[in-house]
């Protein structure tokens, strides 16, 4: 039986979600409400477009020379890459027997570790681990879900030795207190899969999706995190051992 998908969309020319250029596909459906979103409109799981493996190899294919000259490959992200598994990990081996780079971007909310998760980080070359708060308290009132299943994720990937950066997005209000960075450092630093953590300064560029669908943007008052936040940040990471960038 053919597997398939679905996508909410697709960039040819991704820069920001693994190393090099990456073709990212978005998959459709989340069960995270993060209130900084910047795809609302992935949430719903009936969206999006179903495709096939095939269809989406046959784009990649297309952009093979940029992929290969910039030591890029193939993102999937959302939505929630991990909520569609069976379809990731079928694409995801088309890639790996063309050779080309996979990266899994993921809010690490696995309800049920059935096989083809472990399919598909077989063949995940790198997996950016989106952390959105160390304390579940606030994880939850930043996306009204809790961190258990997020951080029970972390240490499966660490258990397996997978290939891992830690994504944390700092925004105001939640996540710019360097206590809460100490925190999840401290949980982070003896995981010797981690390469790096990337601290995502907080922006608004999602806004537009949100009032496009009618709804109040959550965080409209908010400012981006200033150079000295930013550091604060960092320097919590980086005394622990750890490889923060932002």
């Amino acid at each position: 039986m053919t597997v398939t998908g679905r996508v909410h969309s697709v960039e040819s020319f991704g820069t920001v979600d693994g190393p090099g250029i990456r073709f990212i596909t978005f998959m459709q459906g989340c069960l995270m409400r993060c209130q900084y979103c910047h795809n609302r409109d992935t949430w719903d799981l009936d969206g999006g477009k179903e495709m096939q493996v095939d269809e989406l190899m046959s784009q990649i294919i297309s952009y093979r020379p940029f992929l290969d000259a910039s030591g890029g490959g193939v993102t999937a992200s959302g939505g929630e890459a991990i909520l569609q598994a069976e379809f990731v990990a079928e694409l995801f081996k088309a890639c790996r027997a063309e050779g080309i780079h996979t990266c899994l971007d993921t809010n690490g909310f696995v309800r049920k570790y059935t096989p083809a998760i472990d399919v598909l980080l077989n063949n995940t070359d790198l997996v950016l681990l989106d952390i959105k708060h160390i304390d579940d308290d606030r994880h939850q009132d930043l996306t009204k879900v809790s961190n258990h299943r997020t951080l029970q994720f972390a240490e499966y990937l660490a258990k397996r030795g997978q290939k891992t950066w830690i994504r944390y997005v700092v925004v105001a209000g939640f996540t710019e207190d360097v206590q809460s960075a100490e925190k999840l450092a401290d949980f982070i630093a003896p995981m010797g899969n981690v390469e790096k953590v990337e601290l995502l300064p907080y922006h608004e560029l999602g806004k537009h999706k949100w009032e496009a669908m009618g709804e109040d943007y959550p965080l409209k008052d908010v400012r981006p995190p200033g150079k000295d936040t930013m550091e604060a940040i960092k320097a919590a990471f980086t005394a622990r051992g750890l490889n923060a960038v932002y």
